[in-house]
């Protein structure tokens, strides 16, 4: 979280918002976040077992035995329905706290404007009626997760674009491939990709933004190494030196044997951090 808040901080900073309140805001919205973040390790807590189940089943009777059953349901089904509302709790107050951030958020930035539409539910989608769906947590690897019909066909034809150096078409084509599959297990790599884009055509403040998309998407995935130090490096070019020191350090703290590591080695030398 303690990246995760300085990252924010370094993005921000290349809209160019420096003043002193503006400094105490993101401070708020790192202590929110920690606190959000507190919350959502909890909630997965609910769903790791803490031993073997034993109930009570016991009786001497068929009739007791059918007694020890419906108790044992009966409690159950009560304990379901506390769980229940812990999660819809946390859900909502989860939900509620990620809208203020993307208010505040907004406001620091230059020229945002805050849209109608509702802020997307905490871990589901809702209903209609108030009511968030859980849904429960699937794998997050490329490979175990099923495509939408022309998702891979898109993406290969936004990377081929970028292979062949136009970065202009590649940047539109990645940009649209998020909007048509949100929440892809290709997104990481597609928001990588779609900063090189930018990078290429000069625009080093939007690149930035989507390195941190990827990484953010996917901080433990095969491409966070890369996201990351590309965010440190565009960092350094925007002139946020600390920020890009910090966030360059990180690479070889997370991903020590990954390849982005020694770039990132370099690159803090090139920058001059201690």
């Amino acid at each position: 979280m303690r990246l995760a808040g300085w990252v924010l901080a370094a993005v921000v900073a290349t809209a160019g918002v420096a003043q002193a309140q503006d400094q105490q805001t993101l401070a708020d919205i790192r202590q929110e976040l920690t606190v959000l973040h507190v919350e959502i390790q909890r909630l997965k807590r609910e769903f790791s077992t803490t031993g073997s189940p034993a109930p009570n089943l016991s009786g001497s009777s068929v009739l007791e035995r059918v007694d020890a059953i419906e108790a044992e349901l009966q409690r159950l089904t009560r304990q379901t329905e506390q769980l229940n509302q812990r999660v819809q709790n946390i859900v909502t107050d989860g939900t509620n706290r990620i809208g203020d951030l993307e208010f505040r958020l907004c406001e620091l930035e230059t020229n945002c404007e805050i849209s109608g539409e509702p802020t997307s539910t905490l871990g589901g989608e809702d209903t209609g009626s108030g009511t968030a769906v859980i849904t429960p947590a699937t794998p997050t690897a490329t490979e175990q997760a099923e495509l939408a019909v022309g998702e891979q066909a898109d993406f290969n034809d936004a990377s081929q674009a970028l292979a062949d150096g136009d970065f202009q078409t590649a940047a539109t084509k990645f940009a649209q491939f998020d909007t048509s599959y949100p929440g892809s297990p290709l997104a990481p790599e597609a928001h990588l990709k779609r900063g090189q884009a930018l990078e290429g055509m000069g625009d080093t403040r939007e690149a930035a933004r989507a390195f941190l998309a990827s990484f953010t998407g996917d901080s433990e995935g095969a491409v966070a190494p890369e996201a990351l130090y590309e965010l440190g490096a565009a960092l350094g070019r925007l002139g946020q030196t600390d920020q890009a020191c910090i966030t360059l350090s990180e690479v070889g703290v997370r991903f020590p044997s990954s390849g982005p590591a020694s770039n990132a080695t370099q690159e803090m030398a090139s920058l001059g951090c201690s």
